[in-house]
């Protein structure tokens, strides 16, 4: 929120030689947040200047100047000569002049210059170049805005350009201090400076009291109460008739909304802008004349469309909440109005609105249709309900003021809003949550300064809200008012004890260690949105079922994912745009793996801060879709990059199965790799893991298909497992062993056997036969060809023997590799290849 200091002063007392930031400090110590303080560009010298005489001199570019003398107040009785492209303005007439040494906005430094064969010493300014306005087809008349100050006036301070703002940052639950009339009761909070309420001044008081002899209709027809809360229970109309909507707007306005940074658009939008950032209630104005009929408040139908201000034609959703009359829809409430009732400059009876909507209603909308707004912001973090007659009755004195518009006794006022509810503050409360001691005064006069009546009670007080803080619900709320008020300097800077507890538990410390052992081994953490699309979806998961959020964040991915693959690839692809074609990527998350035909999320949840029962949670808790942790990991480009005398060696299938292998040993799992499939990976290059006689993940190769219809490299290779599965099929503790200090004996076996038979099994029946000597088995070579029968491979494997005892013969060790070779034999019909 961009506060203007001078519009600030107005509602609160603030000392004359107080600063910007003396002001924010002050705001600091009630929980404001400051973020910067914005000041003009402007400098001086500029001044008020009375033009005495002109002469139009025209060019041979076809252009024709007017050479221009000015009496701008100089003591000697001088007369300052420019020359300016401008023919707006008369003999007599009262303009603003920047002399040299002056700075507008750009920064654009005036001085003495040659021009057109006159030396120009100074410039005679436009409201776009004093950051007035955009017009710039003429310089600023300060008759037009009703001026007539003496020649030599400091032009700053007489138009509102030496006004300067400061920026604080609001959070979402205090929105009333999204206002001139929020923030200076902030600052009253704070410093105990005299408060008044820019919402009660006579003016307003004496508009909201005159009665209304004639009513404008208005119906809110709400048929889909969002969460059981009807959309609109403040519904507040005025008419203005005979408005001039050519006006220019008061340049002491326009500065002030440019400071608070909104642009001057018009002066019935400025208004209606302006009372927007001085109460916190956001208004609209319609033509009235552009209205068919009275106003119904009403969800939107299905395929209805609306075009809004900003010219866009917007397909509605039957959550949306609407303005309409008989025409159709003319606005999305809260949010932005439509284009079929907009207010211009041919306007001059206008309708004036002043509601409140429900903000779930408003946030819902607004981020469905990407439109933010000023409006949406105020509404979704709670306006003031009461102060909407207050507001409407403001626009209406300021169109009558500075418009020329005549007040009619025609509106409405509709309010069902329910009244803030009383909430009982126990004594000792606020002592125990916070840890400091308040006497019973400083509480009471706490609690009264930001606006709740206060009611003594037995055991405590009765607190009521204002209406302006919905934020304020139950007593933590209420103590932290407390704090806040008499300051937070009074909370102690304690660290609470923390209790003893077991640590991590067993799944906790093996999560870690198989992370860390990752990151060790090359491999990138990322953390990817569990969100999907339904193509997506497909892609990966195939037919199986998937959670659909009722609300996703995004529209177009509404799936909760059941494997972490998508999400690695999409973590890649928008790597590899940026140049990054090396990747080793990994993330630990949870999947979501949903029982088909079952209804998940149904019921209401619990409201409130009391415990809703074991029931309640146990049906909560069955309402949730199963879950369990899993790990992924993705690998694509060269895994050694090239370099001098060194190859590049790509991944593939291989460097996945090694990353599972490495996990596996990492908790101590012992895993077995056999061919597999996924709807999503290449089927000659897809392998199950095996814990056991459990499948507990996959490896292999992206489809080429699909790598390239991803924009991916033809090879990409990808792997997720179980990592619930793992760490329960996981020893207790890690088995280690000792090493022999003795040599190893290295033999190599070839073996030929059918090619259907998979090659790590009968590497497991060598291992197996080759019994206990046997420190490490490797397939080598995988031979197909010349030597070999059509239907047979050539299986080579390297095989290390070591005895923790001894020095091993070489009869030994091809003892024992014989004997792997027989077992090879029994079980797959291998021989030895000669």
């Amino acid at each position: 929120m961009r506060v203007p200091v001078s519009w600030l002063r107005e509602v609160v007392d603030i000392p004359a030689d107080a600063t910007a930031e003396d002001i924010q400090a002050a705001l600091v110590r009630v929980g404001l947040e400051e973020e910067a303080v914005h000041r003009s560009e402007l400098s001086g010298p500029i001044v008020v200047g009375e033009v005495l005489e002109f002469v139009d001199e025209p060019q041979s570019n076809g252009k024709t100047i007017r050479w221009v003398q000015l009496n701008v107040g100089e003591a000697n009785g001088g007369v300052r000569s420019v020359v300016c492209g401008a023919h707006n303005f008369l003999v007599g007439d009262k303009v603003v002049v920047t002399l040299p040494g002056a700075v507008l906005p750009g920064p654009f430094p005036i001085a003495a210059r040659k021009t057109y064969g006159h030396v120009s010493d100074g410039m005679i300014a436009s409201a776009r170049e004093l950051g007035l306005g955009e017009e710039h087809a003429g310089i600023l008349r300060l008759t037009e805005l009703g001026l007539d100050p003496e020649p030599g006036t400091d032009a700053l301070p007489l138009l509102g350009l030496d006004d300067y703002a400061f920026e604080v940052n609001v959070t979402p639950d205090r929105g009333y201090a999204l206002s001139i009339r929020g923030i200076g009761r902030e600052y009253a909070n704070s410093t105990g400076a005299a408060f008044r309420d820019p919402a009660a001044t006579p003016a307003i008081r004496e508009l909201c009291e005159a009665p209304m002899t004639r009513s404008f209709p208005v119906t809110v027809a709400d048929q889909a109460p969002i969460r059981d809360r009807i959309g609109c229970q403040v519904f507040v109309t005025r008419v203005v008739t005979g408005i001039d909507a050519t006006r220019r707007t008061p340049a002491w306005m326009v500065s002030r909304l440019k400071l608070a940074g909104i642009r001057s658009l018009s002066l019935p939008i400025d208004v209606t802008n302006y009372v927007m950032l001085e109460l916190g209630q956001p208004i609209h104005g319609y033509d009235l004349d552009k209205l068919t009929g009275g106003i119904t408040v009403r969800r939107a139908n299905p395929g209805e469309k609306l075009t809004t201000l900003d010219a866009q034609t917007r397909t509605l959703s039957t959550e949306d909440l609407l303005i309409t009359d008989d025409s159709g829809p003319i606005g999305l409430a809260g949010v932005m109005g439509g284009a079929t009732t907009e207010m211009s400059d041919a306007t001059t009876n206008v309708l004036i609105e002043a509601a409140n909507f429900d903000p779930v209603s408003i946030a819902r909308t607004a981020r469905r249709h990407k439109l933010p707004s000023e409006a949406s912001k105020r509404f979704e973090r709670g306006a003031d309900p009461l102060v909407a007659e207050a507001a409407a009755a403001r626009v209406v004195e300021l169109l009558v003021e500075l418009a020329g518009g005549t007040a009619e006794p025609t509106g409405s006022v509709l309010h069902t809003a329910a009244k803030p509810q009383p909430i009982l503050l126990r004594d000792g409360f606020v002592d125990r949550i916070m840890g400091a001691s308040y006497t019973d005064d400083e509480i009471k006069s706490s609690l009264e300064a930001i606006g709740t009546t206060v009611v003594p009670v037995d055991g405590g007080l009765s607190v009521t809200p204002p209406s302006w803080r919905p934020d304020l619900s139950d007593e933590p709320t209420l103590a932290e008012e407390v704090a806040r008020i008499v300051g937070y300097d009074r909370v102690p800077s304690v660290l609470p004890v923390a209790p003893p507890g077991r640590g991590h538990t067993r799944a906790q410390k093996l999560r870690r260690a198989a992370a860390q052992m990752l990151a060790a081994n090359g491999l990138t953490e990322v953390q990817v949105y569990p969100f999907l699309s339904e193509t997506a979806h497909r892609r990966f998961s195939g037919d199986a079922p998937a959670v659909k959020l009722a609300n996703p964040l995004d529209a177009e991915v509404p799936y909760l994912r059941r494997t972490l693959l998508p999400g690695l690839v999409d973590t890649a692809r928008r790597n590899l745009s940026r140049g990054l074609t090396d990747l080793a990527l990994f993330e630990i998350g949870t999947v979501f793996l949903p029982e088909a035909g079952r209804e998940y999320g149904s019921g209401p949840l619990p409201v409130g801060n009391a415990h809703p029962g074991e029931a309640r949670l146990a049906e909560l808790n069955d309402s949730i879709p199963p879950q369990r942790w899993s790990v992924g990991a993705l690998l694509l480009g060269d895994q050694i990059v090239k370099q001098p005398g060194i190859r590049p060696v790509g991944t593939g299938i291989a460097d996945a199965v090694t990353v599972a292998q490495q996990l596996a040993a990492a908790l101590g799992v012992t895993i077995r790799i056999e061919q597999g499939n996924h709807p999503a990976m290449h089927p000659g290059r897809t392998a199950e893991i095996f814990a056991g006689d459990t499948v507990v993940g996959v490896a292999g190769e992206l489809l080429p298909a699909l790598a390239e219809e991803l924009d991916l490299p033809r090879v990409v290779a990808v792997l997720e497992l179980n990592l619930d599965a793992l760490i329960e099929a996981g020893a207790t503790e890690v088995q280690t062993s000792v090493v022999s200090g003795f040599p190893a004996a290295t033999q190599d076996l070839s073996l030929v056997v059918s090619r259907s038979v998979p090659a790590g099994e009968v590497l497991d029946a060598v291992a197996e036969g080759a019994g206990g000597l046997l420190e490490d088995i490797r397939l080598v070579d995988d031979y197909r060809g010349t030597g070999v029968t059509d239907d047979s491979k050539s299986l080579t494997f390297a095989l290390r023997f070591r005895a923790s005892d001894r020095t091993l013969t070489a009869a030994e060790a091809s003892e024992a590799k014989l004997a792997g070779a027989a077992l090879a034999g029994e079980r797959f019909g291998a021989t030895i290849r000669e």
